[in-house]
């Protein structure tokens, strides 16, 4: 049977202050196998190592569990004195009491007792069944698998190509880019956010140590840390693009329409396009779901349309210059190796149509994504004020900040975020239409980070009108 010795620490008063340490002690000594417990004020002192050690050197113990800090910085200190004495590392476990229960219940003594009890006895539970192992060193690939091509993933990518790793960087839009590739501009410093990003994102294109695979998403990981096998699946572009040169020419020839992505809707786009006009890659898929040939072919089983593949002879229009239509293409399924994979993909904007309060359904209720894509000069309006109802530019705007955040009904913590993109949007529209009347409602101001107040402060000067009151309830 093993003998297992307990040693909790009481880490000064980090662990001690909110754990009652004997309580703790005495509980051990009812567990199954449990022949020694100690506690010590340091347990990660050399007197502290030294207690573990001298009981596993008599004989009193071949198995050890430390309930004291995270294995995460601790643990190979106490699997060293461990192996120091002979007995396998692997035969000492460790019970996380001080960050995974003192520091997040400091508040609650007794409650953080309970939870060092159940962690301690878990560790036992643990250790009690331990077999002893050896390490082992394996090759791992010398590559990474990115997921998402937005502004993370990209310097991400690059950042490892640059140390010599050659990098998979995976994004599910027919171009890399991301949700800041629909930014008009980035707070504090105003610029403007294509300049930044699209350098970034040619850099990436070109990096001889990145293959990009964009309009794909992965299908299947296998394998284990340092060696995985990974299906992608690369969807059907229905464009060849060894072929498509990016000018637009079926774009403006397709009489397909459907709702546009990348402005959120507000606008429509041909059933065969380019994502967005500084995309990378610039090439053209056909959305299958809302071209004519395709939806055609579905209910009838006949062909229709096929205008951007041979044009309208009768009106001397050509089809693509380049021949780089393919009705035929098929998803395509390749496997790649990685020795890690890092998940960058982003985010999506809540739903307005959760708040009924808002009349989410007037067509003049925007979210903030959606009013960037209004103010933007590659925006359904290009960049013109303007009122989706009825095209007219409005006299007065209000913007509510911490919709759905702040909120016990969705999101109870602070976004961070939307105090300053709310400035931003209210600066940029002082500056655009200085005669403009701006609302600003807002919970309290957060202004998180460097420049951020006087960001808010130069806002304000600009003149609009902030109203701290609490939720806007209509």
């Amino acid at each position: 049977m093993p003998k297992v010795g307990v040693y909790v620490c009481h880490c000064g008063e980090n662990i001690k202050g909110a754990v009652n340490i004997q309580e703790v002690v005495e509980f051990a000594k009812t567990l199954p196998d449990v022949v020694v417990v100690r506690d010590y004020q340091f347990m990660c002192s050399d007197p502290g190592q030294e207690l573990i050690k001298n009981d596993i050197k008599e004989g009193l113990v071949d198995r050890v569990v430390v309930a004291a800090c995270t294995p995460r910085t601790h643990e190979a200190i106490f699997r060293v004195a461990v192996e120091s004495t002979g007995l396998n590392k692997y035969f000492c476990e460790m019970a996380n009491i001080r960050d995974q229960d003192s520091w997040a219940h400091w508040h609650d003594k007794e409650g953080a007792t309970k939870k060092a009890k159940r962690l301690v006895a878990s560790a036992v539970a643990k250790v009690r069944l331990a077999e002893p192992l050896e390490d082992r060193f394996q090759d791992a690939e010398k590559s990474v698998l990115v997921v998402g091509g937005g502004i993370a993933g990209i310097f991400a990518a690059l950042d490892l190509a640059t140390i010599g790793l050659k990098v998979y960087l995976v994004e599910k839009q027919p171009s890399i880019g991301g949700v800041m590739a629909k930014l008009d501009k980035t707070f504090p410093t105003m610029d403007c956010s294509a300049c930044i990003l699209t350098p970034k994102m040619v850099e990436v294109a070109q990096h001889p140590n990145i293959e990009l695979i964009t309009y794909a998403e992965v299908e299947d990981v296998k394998g284990y840390v340092g060696n995985f096998e990974v299906t992608i699946r690369k969807k059907a572009r229905y464009v060849d693009w060894d072929k498509c040169t990016g000018c637009g020419h079926c774009m403006n020839i397709c009489p397909s329409k459907a709702p546009n992505e990348f402005n959120l809707g507000l606008d429509k786009r041909p059933a065969i396009y380019i994502e967005f006009p500084q995309a990378v890659p610039k090439k053209a898929v056909i959305d299958a779901d809302n071209c004519l040939y395709f939806k055609t072919l579905r209910k009838t089983g006949k062909t229709a349309c096929q205008i951007c593949q041979k044009g309208i002879p009768s009106k001397n229009i050509e089809g693509c210059p380049a021949g780089a239509i393919n009705y035929e293409d098929k998803d395509e399924f390749i496997k790649v190796k990685v020795g890690a994979v890092i998940l960058a993909t982003g985010f999506k904007v809540m739903d307005k149509h959760h708040f009924k309060e808002y009349s989410p359904n007037c067509p003049d209720v925007l979210t903030a994504l959606e009013f960037e894509r209004l103010i933007s000069a590659t925006g359904p309006t290009e960049g013109q004020l303007k009122r989706l109802s009825d095209g007219q530019k409005p006299k007065k705007l209000a913007f509510i900040s911490c919709v759905g955040s702040r909120d016990e009904r969705h999101h109870s913590y602070c976004s961070k975020v939307c105090c300053m993109y709310m400035f931003k949007h209210a600066k940029i529209l002082k500056e655009k239409y200085p005669d403009i009347d701006l609302y600003l409602f807002f919970i309290d101001v957060r202004t998180a980070g460097k420049d951020f107040e006087e960001f808010y402060v130069s806002t304000k000067q600009l003149g609009a009108k902030v109203i701290r009151g609490g939720r806007v309830s209509a």
